[in-house]
């Protein structure tokens, strides 16, 4: 039966102020997401290169999310659209580095919802899709309470094992980013982001990154540089953080999860380690350095 297509209000208008340096985005959306999702019941230090690689070009002035089929259905699905109407994918094709320690963050899961949103990393486009089991969708036991999505132009490699963390190999998946501000974002939105800490979670002996960041657009976004700021002005987020994650398969009758590095959250400049050396993982899966799989890469 075919779905109706609806496209979404969310638009992002990039305003040139050279290269990519200086990018900006300005973003408003619809409320449809948030209403449709929400309220189902229920310091490590180490110097490293500040290089990343070159991401492909995006020089499009709009891109806007276009959902297909209802949400909360097997069929649903949110694609980016670039100016010209063509689908592009939110993993390899939105840029990851913006300058100046800024990032594009992709929303999958707007904060104080709990349907279990992520890019589809073996369909065409990588579109945004509800997660399932068994056929079933896939939803958490309660509400996350941060935006949750990924870095675009990332991947954890499932063939490298992380010798700082339990030698624990990549979950195959971009690097996940839980974003602190006090804004409900929308689904396939993007949002700049500047990293403040990473948490090495280990999940079933997988590694797991989650890069705790916030909105430039947040109100306290300039209080907050590194996890210590994080501690003073948004204190018990980190540990919040940490223990949701490790807690929330355990009402499906599993073991809670792991954290590496001390079980504490890692600073900024191991945040930034973490997304050099993953971007640079990404890059070698895009030039098929390393098997694909099953991954597209479309």
């Amino acid at each position: 039966m075919a779905m109706a297509a609806t496209v979404s209000a969310t638009r992002f208008t990039a305003v040139a102020a050279g290269a990519l340096r200086g990018l900006r985005w300005r973003c408003s959306a619809p409320d449809h997401h948030a209403l449709l999702f929400s309220k189902r019941p229920g310091a490590v230090s180490l110097n490293h290169r500040r290089r990343f690689v070159a991401p492909s070009a995006l020089h499009k002035a709009d891109i806007q999310a276009k959902d297909e089929g209802q949400p909360e259905t097997l069929d649903y699905r949110v694609f980016l659209l670039d100016g010209s109407g063509k689908k592009i994918s939110p993993w390899h094709d939105v840029p990851l580095h913006l300058g100046d320690g800024v990032f594009n963050f992709v929303v999958e899961i707007p904060k104080e919802t709990s349907a279990k949103m992520e890019v589809a990393t073996d369909e065409p486009y990588t579109p945004i899709k509800q997660d399932t089991k068994k056929g079933k969708l896939r939803y958490y036991p309660y509400n996350i309470n941060w935006n949750y999505g990924l870095l675009p132009q990332t991947w954890e490699d499932p063939s490298f094992a992380n010798a700082e963390v339990e030698g624990a190999l990549g979950d195959n998946d971009p690097v996940d980013v839980v974003e602190i501000g006090e804004r409900q974002a929308k689904i396939g939105e993007i949002l700049k982001v500047k990293p403040l800490a990473a948490l090495a979670m280990i999940d079933e002996g997988e590694l797991d990154w989650k890069i705790v960041a916030i909105s430039l657009d947040d109100p306290r976004a300039s209080l907050v540089n590194d996890a210590d700021d994080v501690e003073k002005h948004f204190p018990g987020t980190l540990t919040a953080i940490r223990d949701w994650f490790r807690d929330y398969k355990i009402p499906d009758g599993k073991p809670a999860n792991r954290f590496g590095l001390g079980n504490k959250a890692a600073n900024k400049e191991y945040a930034l380690k973490v997304i050099t050396e993953t971007n640079e993982s990404w890059a070698k899966l895009m030039k098929r350095s390393v098997p694909a799989g099953e991954l597209s890469l479309v």
